[in-house]
């Protein structure tokens, strides 16, 4: 028996979990505050080291405000990757070389989790956050997408200043949300890798 076909394949919370995949295609239509909220309320019951709950979280609907974001961002990431010859990241930068490309996918809202400075575990905490978070929306029938190249914006002090972020907090997971457009098929999974101590 392969690793896949255990038992809980009907278990929803693990049908939740390979349900979930990174969307990068949106429709124009808005998620509510209510789901927003229901969605940031399932990341802070991720586990947090020493119960330091070191996440703040901001939330952006203004569009003009996510071009801006996603007009900065994207100079940046081409820098880091002009040298890497990998196929995908060569796609990715044709992707990103387009005046018009989004690195928001036009979707209608991001919140980014912010992470304070002071904790010991705030990148692990604030990343299990966000993985509750996409795993929630997943739940709604709300698409996500990580999206890192929004974390240049923590080198702008104007942005940092216009989000309201706290200047001993940090970016740590820029997420979008919204419904799905064009659906995508999810690549598969390799079998994992895995050693059995007994």
């Amino acid at each position: 028996m392969g690793v896949r076909s255990m038992a809980g394949e009907d278990n929803e919370i693990i049908r939740n979990i390979k349900a979930r995949r990174s969307v990068r295609n949106y429709l124009d239509r808005p998620v509510s505050e209510e789901s927003v909220k229901a969605i940031i309320d399932a990341g802070i019951y991720a586990p947090t080291g020493f119960g330091s709950e070191p996440w703040f979280f901001v939330v952006v609907q203004n569009k003009e405000m996510m071009k801006r974001m996603s007009d900065y961002c994207k100079p940046k990431l081409l820098a880091q990757l002009q040298d890497i010859p990998n196929d995908n990241v060569t796609d990715f930068k044709k992707q990103l070389s387009h005046e018009d490309f989004d690195v928001f996918y036009g979707a209608p809202i991001l919140v980014i989790v912010l992470g304070s400075n002071a904790g010991f575990t705030t990148d692990y905490d604030c990343a299990m956050c966000a993985q509750n978070m996409m795993l929630a929306a997943t739940s709604l029938g709300i698409g996500s997408c990580w999206v890192g190249t929004a974390c240049f914006i923590q080198d702008n002090v104007e942005f940092m200043s216009e989000l309201g972020i706290p200047y001993d907090y940090r970016v740590i997971a820029p997420i979008v949300f919204g419904y799905e457009g064009k659906a995508a098929g999810r690549s598969p999974r390799k079998e994992p890798r895995a050693v059995w101590i007994r």
